[in-house]
Formats: structure tokens, sequence, C-alpha cells
């Protein structure tokens, strides 16, 4: 007569101490990552006085209608309406030139190739307070002051040179025999670079949108520079109305911020695994 026996369980898989370690330091980086936006969240549903008696605490009494003073305060409807014109136009204008620049650098055998090349990288590292006294005047004379078409034309100069970089060491890693059939097929060089390089290349693309888009968004100097008139005020500029004489509003400065934030964050969670995947893919990471 048999006897039933029964299995054992496997005994439950125990993380070993560097694990755990890594663990600790994974949660330590989170928590410095979304710490501060938490701490500004909080300040921003304070009154100035309980700001200014516990600014790492949390808000005993939330404030809520500070968003609602915020908003009309630095009437942040017109502020957005601008930056979307503004994020728009400069990451279309920023993928265009890029994307061109990038395919001739890593397609077509250009004299001197090398050089423009470390060209950009040298346009990258410098600071643009370099050139703000002899472009405004230029800006004047053309009458693109206090106008968003000059504010992203600016723009445009100064992302393209990084987007070139990023697009180019994408489009270095494309396999090339696509392109050489479509060649064989009679194809042109634009037909070549429109319809066979740009869909192969789009998450590059894309990535290089994504990083002008969000340095505009950001973009305070040259937009308070280059912008005079109220109502085309981008939002990065909002926070010039939370100031009162020499004292400022902190309260409403952090409120007016997780407006400015919120779009940002719906962007990045709803494209963060195109955005990832196409940074690391091109070979900028390192």
């Amino acid at each position: 007569m048999s006897t039933l026996t029964t299995p054992r369980r496997a005994p439950g898989r125990r993380l070993s101490p560097g694990r755990y370690a890594v663990y600790g330091v994974l949660l330590l980086l989170a928590l410095f990552a979304v710490g501060p936006m938490l701490l500004f969240a909080f300040n921003a549903l304070k009154t100035p006085t309980g700001l200014t008696d516990s600014p790492l605490g949390l808000p005993t009494h939330p404030q809520w209608h500070n968003f609602v003073d915020a908003w009309q305060q630095a009437n942040m409807g017109v502020g957005l309406r601008n930056s979307a014109v503004v994020v728009t136009g400069t990451a279309l204008g920023v993928c265009v030139i890029s994307s061109c620049a990038a395919y001739a650098l890593s397609r077509l055998r250009l004299p001197g190739s090398s050089f423009f090349i470390y060209y950009l990288l040298v346009t990258t590292a410098l600071p643009i307070q370099l050139f703000l006294v002899p472009l405004f005047y230029l800006w004047t004379n053309l009458g693109l002051y206090d106008s968003l078409f000059g504010l992203i034309v600016i723009y445009w100069a100064v992302f393209s040179p990084f987007a070139t970089l990023l697009i180019r060491s994408f489009m270095v890693g494309l396999p090339k025999e696509y392109e050489e059939a479509a060649r064989l097929d009679g194809a042109g060089e634009w037909r070549v670079f429109a319809r066979v390089v740009l869909p192969m290349a789009w998450p590059g693309l894309l990535t290089a949108a994504l990083v002008a888009g969000l340095q505009a968004y950001n973009e305070f100097l040259l937009a308070v520079t280059f912008i005079q008139s109220s109502d085309k005020m981008p939002v990065s500029t909002a926070f010039f109305a939370f100031k009162s004489g020499y004292t400022q509003n902190y309260t409403l400065v952090s409120a007016g911020g997780m407006i400015m934030v919120i779009p940002v964050l719906i962007a990045f969670l709803l494209l963060q695994r195109r955005f990832i995947e196409g940074y690391t893919s091109s070979g900028m990471t390192g």
C-alpha cells in the first residue's frame, strides 16, 4: 500500500545583503528626486506666515486658493498659451534643422565634417550671455524684438547644436542596406533621407524634440530679455508677478511653480518610455 507524501515547498528566496544595499540606495535616490517636489507642494499650500514659521513642515491648514490666486495674479493662462506656441515652434524647427544637419554629417562625404562636429561641441559649451548685447541690437533692427517668432529663432540657434549631435549619433548606428536598396531603385538623396532614414531615426527625433521643448519651456533669461509685452510673456516669466517692492510671496511662487510643472510632468509620464529608449539607443549616455 503506497503512502502519499506532500511535496515540500521550496524555501523562499532570500535577498542577499548586497541586494538590500542596492534597494536602499535606490530608495534614497527616489526620496532625493521626489522630496523637493513634495516640499514644493507643501509650501504652495501654506500661508506666508506658516511658510516662515515652518518651511520644512506640513501645512496645518491647506490654502488651496493659493493656486487660484497664482493663476489670476500671474495671468498664467496666457503664459501657458504662449509657452505652448514657443515649445511647439522650437521643437519642430530644431527637428528640421538638426535632422538635416545630422544626415549630412553622418551620411554625406562633406569636406571638413570633423571640424563641424567639433564646432558644434564648442557652441554647446559657450554661455549665451556672451551674445545677448549684439543679439539684442540685431533683433531690434530686424524687427524681431518682442516677438514670439524672434524668440523661437533664437531657440533654434541655441538648441540645434546639441540636437544635431544627438540625432547624428543615432543615425550613425542605423543600417545602410535600406538606403543602398533605395538608391538602386532610383531614389535621390532627399527621398532617401525623407522616406528611409527619418522613419528609422524617429526615436532620436522624438528625443531631440522633447529635450529642446523642455529647454524652451524652462528657459528664462532669453525670454525676459527679448519679450517685453505682458501678453506675449511665456509662463517661465510669470514669477515676476509675485514680487511686490522688495518682497516676494513665496507661497504664490510655489503654487505657480506647481502649475508650471504639471504640464511637463504629464508629458514626461506619457512619453518617458520613448524618451529613455531614444536617448539610450543614441549612444549619448556615455
